[in-house]
């Protein structure tokens, strides 16, 4: 198949919402149960053992798993294996990559197994949206108008279409933050919105809107002033912390045209303190990305040229280490040379111990292991260019069982 295995061979039933990865023919299946099966596998291990090892193998095996017989996909399908066999179950993420088209179709990687799936998300997402996974939901934003809000679950396919925060002042630019609590599945969201409420450039709006699943309400937003900086649409919330890039909009020197604000949720600041919490950049940063890697906040960014500002020479990866970022590791020079040198030309994502980095002309991805300090490239994708000029995107994800939106 191309070098790559499709997620859908398993002739599953997708016609309808929700329905997921885990409904196999099993007509055909039980059909083969009576014409041979001369030993049992119940008689040689008891279900306790059998349920273990199905949840010791990589999410997508126990996929394939649920389509061998009944009993296995009844397994599978039980509350007790979702709720507890499934967390023993390896959650290093997969990335999604697609091309942005008017298809909710791409492929996914699966970084234990190193294998490309053909695969379907459950709605139409595009790479004008913003895409924010957390312990295996992913939230959707439209980025040009923030009106349109999803959060799912890319490998049961439950979906859930949120209401748009009740905002009337226009947005120029919008980001989005995304956090689920691993124990009680209750996900909290963040829209960062920054506008110019004047006709001075130096003075910018932020407003922060944040949603409760638990409750299934905005609460107020907070409003703050951001002289001299506009937010854009980069940020993430980790240990119950909105953090967010700012952007200096003064002409000057570029090591002080990034930086990034935070808001914390349990002792949210008063109206007009967002400036209290300026965290500078740790270098000429261009193209910086947040991600919350085992609740420790984590940014990769280009390292820009001193003399020619939009031209990158490096990318990085730091940790936030209280108010001082801590350079972790630098992309070995054999990697950069696939990522070009003019700002924004990737994007970066991860969870667990994983950055995947990407190219958004390219179809394969630098890999960095955080705890083991190491870079690798992922297998080429599969996916073929329909023109000279198409780009990629891509976000990660972690697979999941037992939680839903």
């Amino acid at each position: 198949m191309n070098g790559h295995e499709s997620w859908f061979d398993n002739d599953i039933n997708y016609s309808r919402k929700g329905t997921g990865v885990f409904h196999p023919n099993l007509g055909h299946l039980e059909k083969e149960d009576k014409e041979c099966n001369p030993i049992s596998l119940d008689s040689v291990l008891p279900d306790v053992l059998q349920e273990k090892i199905l949840a010791s193998l990589p999410i997508a095996c126990v996929v394939k798993a649920c389509c061998v017989c009944k009993k296995w996909n009844g397994m599978v399908h039980s509350k007790k294996f979702v709720l507890d066999d499934a967390d023993v179950l390896s959650h290093n993420p997969w990335y999604f990559m697609f091309t942005g088209s008017d298809e909710p179709v791409g492929f996914a990687y699966d970084s234990i197994l190193q294998k490309w799936y053909g695969f379907e998300f459950p709605l139409i997402i595009k790479d004008t949206w913003i895409a924010t996974p957390s312990c295996g939901l992913v939230s959707f934003m439209d980025e040009e108008s923030s009106s349109e809000l999803h959060v799912c679950n890319p490998i049961t396919r439950d979906y859930k279409k949120l209401e748009a925060p009740l905002d009337p002042i226009f947005s120029v630019y919008s980001a989005l933050a995304f956090s689920v609590d691993r124990e009680s599945n209750d996900y909290t969201l963040a829209v960062v919105r920054s506008r110019q409420p004047s006709d001075d450039f130096q003075q910018w709006e932020a407003s922060i809107h944040v949603y409760y699943s638990q409750t299934m309400i905005w609460v107020p937003p907070v409003v703050g002033n951001l002289e001299g900086w506009r937010a854009g649409n980069v940020s993430v919330i980790c240990d119950g912390i909105v953090y967010f890039l700012v952007y200096s909009t003064r002409v000057g020197d570029i090591r002080t045209s990034h930086g990034m604000l935070s808001y914390n949720l349990n002792n949210p600041p008063s109206s007009g303190e967002l400036m209290d919490t300026f965290i500078s950049a740790p270098c000429a940063l261009t193209c910086g990305r947040l991600m919350n890697l085992n609740n420790e906040l984590v940014m990769v960014g280009g390292v820009g040229r001193q003399d020619r500002p939009g031209i990158i020479r490096g990318i990085r990866v730091w940790v936030l280490k209280g108010r001082d970022w801590e350079e972790v590791s630098r992309m070995p020079p054999r990697f950069f040379q696939g990522f070009g040198e003019l700002d924004e030309v990737f994007a970066g994502s991860g969870a667990g111990d994983l950055i995947y980095i990407q190219s958004y002309g390219a179809t394969v991805l630098a890999v960095f292991n955080i705890k083991s300090n190491q870079w690798t490239w992922s297998q080429k994708c599969p996916m073929s260019k329909r023109s000279a000029l198409q780009l990629f995107s891509g976000f990660c994800f972690e697979p999941r069982l037992g939680v839903s939106p």
